[in-house]
């Protein structure tokens, strides 16, 4: 392996990519080097890009999100062998603290994520620990599986907001982690799930995967929306899934007395201004959700009752990584999910 060159994608600037040149990190005896055969771009990469966002200085690896071959493994890796298809569950955790040893890693005290130490998966190779590999099942494609991490993210989310059946549900913001969220909301039971975009083609797909109703903002006021759809009570869960003032504020000022909104999006400006008064007078309640604990399990299961390649609407080799970059954040592009291919 130490002879294999490996390219790894790294935004060095404000919009402005280069590939590192390096050898392929050898495995480690509980590692698992895997052959990239599929990466998606993330929303966290776009702000990255951007070069804003709040916890990735520039310049940094890039891609989480991917499915791969395995090609060499350590002495000590018993859960996968040579040939196998997998994803990967890309954090980074210390499995010291209290966190860690009672099971929930996801609240790791030093918890990061593989791109952010290096490791990127806009590449052609990864190297991994054993810990976090998951195998593909046979009904997921490569390019299904690498969308198996922002499912994850997904789940992580619909598992918080604990939706039940026969709730009314906001998603604000119909990326694929939106999209997502309301599949999942409407597998979970809920009876209304409304979704909010300002893109025409993203509020279609989002019919399709299950939302019962489509706000344009442009078109109608989300206030004004949810009103009709609650008989003016307001929503029983909301999910932000965009990271602005607006946003978070119409996640707040949806819910009926006693609603919770959870918080998904990732904040480039990060003070922002709410209207408090609501927290006491409606009782509200607002949480965040972050990546993922024990949900790569629950995202597999999911899995087969999504068709995540729906999302996928472009495609590009890894060389062409800016273009695709590019791509993504160019909102007349009709970008949902971008898979590169080494």
């Amino acid at each position: 392996m130490s002879k294999l060159i490996n390219r790894v994608g790294r935004v060095v600037a404000p919009g402005v990519v280069e590939f590192l040149k390096r050898q392929v990190e050898e495995a480690g005896p509980h590692q698992v080097v895997v052959k990239i055969v599929s990466s998606a771009i993330c929303g966290s990469d776009l702000h990255i890009f951007k070069g804003k966002h709040p916890s990735a200085p520039l310049p940094v690896t890039i891609g989480h999100e991917f499915s791969g071959e395995v090609v060499a493994t350590g002495s000590e890796v018993t859960k996968v062998k040579i040939g196998d298809r997998v994803t990967v569950e890309p954090v980074v955790t210390c499995g010291k603290c209290m966190p860690c040893r009672t099971g929930n890693y996801g609240y790791c005290e030093q918890i990061s994520f593989t791109y952010r130490t290096g490791n990127g998966a806009m590449a052609d190779y990864i190297t991994v620990e054993e810990a976090y590999l998951y195998k593909l099942p046979e009904h997921l494609s490569y390019d299904a599986g690498a969308l198996l991490e922002p499912l994850s993210v997904a789940t992580h989310a619909v598992r918080r907001a604990e939706i039940e059946m026969g709730e009314k549900v906001l998603v604000i913001g119909a990326g694929a982690i939106g999209l997502l969220i309301a599949a999942l909301c409407r597998l979970r039971g809920a009876t209304e799930v409304a979704i909010v975009d300002f893109l025409p083609k993203r509020l279609e797909m989002a019919m399709e995967l299950g939302a019962t109703t489509v706000i344009n903002p442009s078109e109608q006021s989300v206030e004004e929306a949810v009103k009709e759809l609650t008989g003016g009570s307001g929503v029983d869960k909301s999910f932000e899934c965009v990271g602005m003032e607006v946003t978070f504020n119409q996640a707040m000022m949806a819910l009926r007395k006693n609603g919770l909104a959870t918080i998904v999006g990732i904040f480039e400006q990060p003070q922002i201004t709410i209207p408090a008064t609501r927290f006491i007078t409606h009782e509200i309640r607002v949480q965040g959700s972050q990546g993922y604990c024990w949900d790569f399990p629950v995202a597999l299961e999911m899995s087969k009752y999504i068709d995540l390649e729906k999302l996928i609407t472009h495609q590009f080799p890894l060389e062409d990584l800016q273009q695709a970059l590019e791509t993504s954040i160019d909102p007349n592009s009709g970008s949902i999910k971008i898979v590169l291919h080494p």
